[in-house]
């Protein structure tokens, strides 16, 4: 598994139910299996530097399956109830079958060397000072590349001399266990019945549920489609772009019936618009630009009754200027506020994968504004924390546009109103200008902003 995504770029949370299955594991075997890959993933960074201090060589002079074991043993050892001799000894075993005696005999070496200590310890001797380089601290104690550690102090407006303590919370609450959410489909369930099959009650939005274990496919209204695992964070975006209060110019007076997610796959928001679009007689477009997902999106919304998908390349759409009365663009993004879904993101990404990102960003959003009718709303949504994908983006789009005809103070009442709507308890609420807001509960965050024709954006660090 973990030799499948360093080498053949897979993504663990789908490859990994298939190889469970693949192998027939189960239960107590599937759980343990499922830690060891994600935790191996997680904390791969801090691994590396122990790894560093342990072996003769570079872990670069390494073969790559061995590394994967050298990782995967030292993860066992500082981070689970495995026996420090059993951790060491299948490690050899494996080291020995993919690549030989003398292999294992490295194998050996270096985790026995790793076994020596703690974790907290090697921590110690492994990371940079803190009151010298609180960067590299960071990076090295939560198993995050430096770049990363930076870009999220300055989206959370901190700087090295002051303690980073929040960028430390964040950084903490990557590394967690992700828990499962479900969202019901509005109109085809209610919550009570995920509450009933063993769910609790989300904190924050109305439609969804929390999952503490099993298979999120055992519940009957997951089987049926009414329900989907979808993230919290990934639900309050959706909810936000469709409770905003419309302007209603006197060409189109009273119109709320065309809505369009223009980067739609796999499907997730768009299955939660089309629920609320059809409790409000509106129709939602699901388009996207990969066949592939296009077909997921379709598959997601089918259930609705009241939406359509299509694969678009919204870059260059097919649809007329002013068509839509609320438009999602959930743009492609580096998806380095969703590493606790996606662990191994965090090793795949630089921070010019961000530069690479921005034209097709500024695009989609340009494409979405134009999409729009006057008084209409558009999200623009990542699972990035990077400013380059979010208020960067924001405010070179925004610059070249002069449609702006909506005052500020009815700017403000519509945020405030479209994030408060469902829930208040367990959110932080601040103004950081006079058109955004940043929601925080701790671990996810959500910054909402509205754009210079009175249509909403959001961001949401986290979001699935």
């Amino acid at each position: 598994m973990l030799i499948a995504v360093e080498q053949r770029d897979a993504y663990a949370n789908l490859l990994l139910p298939s190889m469970l299955a693949e192998r027939g594991l189960a239960g107590r075997d599937a759980a343990l299996a499922t830690e060891l890959t994600y935790g191996t993933l997680r904390g791969r960074g801090s691994y590396d530097a122990i790894l560093g201090l342990c072996s003769d060589r570079g872990l670069d002079r390494v073969d790559p399956p061995l590394r994967e074991v050298l990782r995967l043993g030292t993860h066992q050892l500082l981070a689970t109830r495995v026996r420090p001799h059993a951790a060491v000894a299948t490690s050899v075993d494996l080291a020995r079958d993919l690549a030989g005696q003398r292999s294992a005999g490295f194998v050996n070496a270096v985790l026995r060397r790793v076994s020596t200590r703690d974790l907290e310890t090697w921590i110690g001797v492994a990371a940079p000072r803190r009151d010298t380089d609180p960067l590299g601290h960071l990076a090295v104690r939560y198993s995050h590349p430096r770049w990363m550690v930076q870009v999220l102090a300055e989206a959370l407006g901190e700087d090295t001399g002051g303690g980073l303590a929040e960028t430390e919370a964040a950084l903490a609450a990557d590394g967690t266990r992700p828990r499962v959410t479900l969202c019901v489909e509005p109109g085809l369930a209610d919550p009570g019945e995920l509450i009933a099959a063993g769910g609790e009650p989300a904190a924050w939005s109305p439609f969804g549920a929390y999952l503490a274990g099993g298979d999120p496919g055992a519940i009957e209204a997951v089987r049926a489609r009414r329900a989907a695992v979808q993230d919290e964070a990934s639900q309050l975006a959706a909810i936000a772009v469709a409770r905003v209060e419309l302007t209603s110019p006197g060409e189109v007076a009273g119109r709320d019936s065309r809505w369009l997610d223009l980067c739609a796959g796999p499907g997730g928001k768009a299955r939660l618009l089309a629920g609320l679009a059809a409790q409000r007689g509106a129709h939602v477009l699901a388009t996207d630009a990969r066949p592939h997902r296009a077909r997921l999106a379709r598959d997601a919304v089918a259930v609705t009754g009241a939406a359509s998908a299509a694969a678009v390349d919204a870059t260059a759409p097919a649809w007329r200027a002013g068509a839509f009365d609320r438009v999602l663009a959930d743009v492609p993004c580096s998806g380095i506020g969703a590493l606790r879904r996606r662990p191994e993101a965090r090793w795949r990404r630089s921070a010019q994968d961000v530069l690479g990102l921005a034209g097709l960003q500024r695009s989609l959003l340009r494409n979405a504004l134009d999409a729009v009718r006057p008084g209409g709303v558009v999200g623009y949504v990542t699972c990035s924390p990077h400013r380059g994908e979010t208020r960067d983006v924001l405010a070179d789009v925004l610059r070249d546009r002069d449609d702006n005809d909506v005052p500020t103070e009815v700017r403000q009442q519509q945020l405030f109103t479209a994030v408060t709507t469902w829930t208040t308890q367990g959110w932080t609420v601040e103004s950081d200008n006079n058109e955004s807001a940043l929601l925080s509960n701790g671990a996810d965050r959500m910054l909402v902003a509205v754009d210079d024709r009175g249509r909403v954006t959001a961001r949401t660090h986290g979001a699935q």
